[in-house]
């Protein structure tokens, strides 16, 4: 570059400074309220605001004035073919949670038509969970015994219920929500896969008519548990269980080939039921080791609230579970709901789904229900039924109403092999081995987050696995904070671009000059790290062009373009590189950097120290200010850029 080609940059502006409590609440207001909720309520009456108000909380308000019959008739179609599936699964997974099998049906009732007048999503179907109750049963399980003492078991699956209530809807009325993305797609692959193959195991209790099982979650223990009572396996028991789930595997097979076959898979359970049910009365199998449901309590939902034990020794227990099972829920849940949300292109929201979830355990706790959620296999159906809105549940709540008021003696010979066939069927379509083989090809890291998860779920516990794989991916959420990536640029021939040397191998680095780009902010976690990296770079840069005899390095770039942040010890990173480089004989330039990073920098005289006339809009003046200089000053490179003082 010629002397004449040169043009003298443009200022760096530092922007004036804000008051403290104004830039505390502009923090705040990103942090928690990113999509600002409170936009809809200005310029308008108090008594507008009062029903947007409620029609924020409660959003039947704001879709049943504009409800018709066609989505009538669609949701009443969507909501029996959901009961039929409900009924049967609310049944089976209470059996899983070892709780008394009514309080799956009562868990189909109360929390649904919560859900549809607080919930914003139109093809969510509420219910029980298989992972939720797996976890209840084994995290309760560990201190009291269901078959020993019921009732306190019963009472601490309902007080561990409210407290997953009370923690759902406060992170939605805290705007807590980016605490449930600690759990990763990964993680979630890798849990629910590893509480698919632990429900599987469990469930050979029910298919081999064992009496006595273990409580223990791990592989080993339910291996143990299965081969040391080889002489009390039931073949009557075993061979019903294979052609009811060979009957289930098949009906969701022929489902999957041709979408408009879904009734057959949403009707499979509630017909094995009925078959398994009517096969038991008329061949006696009761009688020759058959297990089955027994009575059930005719009427609607009792009311618990007396039954919340907030004074038992186990409470801290009952705060665990609830704790982890309403996380558990919601990852679940919202992440099933914005699924069929982008498939209508409708927006579902997060903090509004978790007071939803909230608000439906604490009635269902009040209510005798245990944990709901809106699991995969329910709300799929639903979807595939033509659900218009959130009536549907209200069809099926209505559905089992009829069914705990008038039906249920008809469960009676019900056999439990069935459940666990029912169960077993449900939970393969958990193992998403597809989405596993997705991870090892795209990111290595998110597949072993995703085995760690599976593993210590399987080999060692629900719990064990969760936190194992939050850990690894609060690791690596550390580690990219720790250790920033820092990269050479270079120019992109016949441009003013420039582009990292590894990417784009055409990229041609600038003679005497050595351009970094820090890809991260700059904190106390990170500061030390980058303080190091960087005196590496010019170490091996000086090096690298000592061997080859080429022009030697006179100035150092910092690209600032993607430090957003810094704080103070990244500051202090700061001087201590400039000490480094004048102690090498060379020139700091920064590029680009950030409005709070300016900011800061002039705040503590850093600006001062380096010069003003040294910090560029970009990396292109930047580079066009040292080759001006490089080629003006060769007989002292050394030479302060005073002749510039006045235009910058």
């Amino acid at each position: 570059m010629g002397n004449a080609d040169y043009e003298c940059p443009r200022r760096v502006s530092i922007p004036p400074s804000k008051p403290f409590f104004k830039s505390l609440k502009s923090g705040l207001k990103e942090t928690l309220f990113p999509d600002d909720p409170f936009r809809q309520f200005k310029n308008q009456s108090a008594s507008r605001k009062l029903l947007l108000g409620l029609q924020y909380f409660v959003p039947i308000l704001e879709w049943a004035p504009r409800y018709t019959f066609e989505f009538f008739k669609s949701d009443l179609l969507a909501g029996i073919t959901i009961a039929s599936l409900a009924v049967p699964q609310g049944i089976s997974y209470a059996n899983l949670a070892n709780l008394p099998p009514i309080l799956g049906l009562y868990s189909s009732f109360v929390p649904p038509l919560v859900y549809a007048m607080m919930g914003s999503s139109k093809d969510l179907a509420v219910g029980t969970v298989a992972v939720g109750s797996l976890l209840i049963s084994s995290m309760l399980g560990k201190e009291v015994n269901p078959n020993e003492n019921p009732k306190l078991y019963v009472q601490l699956a309902l007080t561990a219920t409210f407290f997953a209530g009370v923690f759902q809807a406060s992170l939605g009325f805290l705007r807590l929500g980016f605490v449930v993305d600690f759990l990763s797609h990964a993680t979630i692959v890798g849990f629910m896969g590893g509480a698919a193959t632990v429900v599987c195991l469990q469930q050979l209790k029910g298919i081999l008519g064992l009496v006595r099982f273990t409580h223990a979650t791990d592989l080993q223990s339910v291996m143990r548990s299965v081969f040391s009572q080889t002489n009390q396996w039931r073949w009557e028991s075993g061979v019903l269980g294979c052609c009811f789930l060979l009957f289930l595997l098949l009906t969701r097979y022929f489902s999957k080939k041709k979408a408009t076959f879904f009734w057959i898979n949403a009707m499979a359970p509630l017909t094995s039921v009925i078959l398994g049910s009517v096969l038991v009365y008329f061949t006696d199998a009761e009688r020759h080791g058959v297990q089955v449901i027994g009575q059930l309590k005719k009427g609607l939902n009792p009311p618990s609230l007396s039954e919340l034990d907030f004074g038992s020794p186990y409470l801290i227990t009952a705060v665990k579970t609830g704790v982890i099972i309403g996380v558990i829920a919601l990852a679940e849940g919202i992440a099933v709901g914005r699924s069929f949300a982008m498939f209508k292109n409708y927006h579902i929201d997060g903090n509004k789904e978790m007071v939803a979830f909230g608000m439906m355990n604490i009635a269902g706790s009040c209510t005798s229900c245990y944990l709901t959620a809106g699991p995969f296999s329910r709300s799929a159906v639903n979807f595939n039924a033509g659900c218009k809105t959130a009536v549907s549940n209200i069809v099926m709540a209505t559905a089992v109403m009829i069914t705990l008021l008038f039906l249920t003696p008809l469960f009676h010979y019900t056999p439990l092999v069935v459940l666990s066939s029912i169960i077993i069927a449900a939970m393969l379509g958990l193992i998403d081995y597809e989405a596993v083989i997705h991870l090892w090809k795209l990111d290595k890291f998110d597949f072993i987050v995703c085995m760690s998860a599976y593993v210590g779920v399987v080999f060692g516990s629900v719990e064990i696995g969760l936190v194992i794989a939050v850990t690894i991916s609060l690791l690596r959420v550390l580690l990219s904070v720790a250790r920033p990536r820092t990269f050479v640029l270079g120019n992109i021939p016949n441009s003013v671009t420039y582009r990292s040397i590894d990417q784009y191998p055409v990229a041609k680095s600038v003679p005497g000059v050595l351009i970094l780009h820090i890809d991260a902010p700059i904190y106390f976690a990170n500061a030390s790290y980058l303080r190091e990296r960087i005196s590496r770079w010019i170490y091996e840069e000086e090096e690298k062009l000592k061997i080859s005899g080429e022009t030697g390095l006179q100035y150092v770039i910092l690209d600032m373009s993607s430090v957003g942040s810094i704080d103070t010890s990244g500051i202090s990173m700061f001087e201590e590189i400039k000490k480094v480089v004048d102690r090498r004989g060379l020139k700091l330039l920064l590029a680009n950097p950030r409005s709070e990073v300016i900011k800061k920098l002039n705040n503590s005289k850093f600006i001062e120290n380096i010069g003003q006339e040294w910090i560029y809009l970009t990396v292109a003046e930047a580079v066009a200010a040292c080759n001006f200089m490089l080629h003006t000053c060769k007989s002292n490179p050394e030479v302060e850029y005073n002749s510039q003082d006045d235009n910058v």
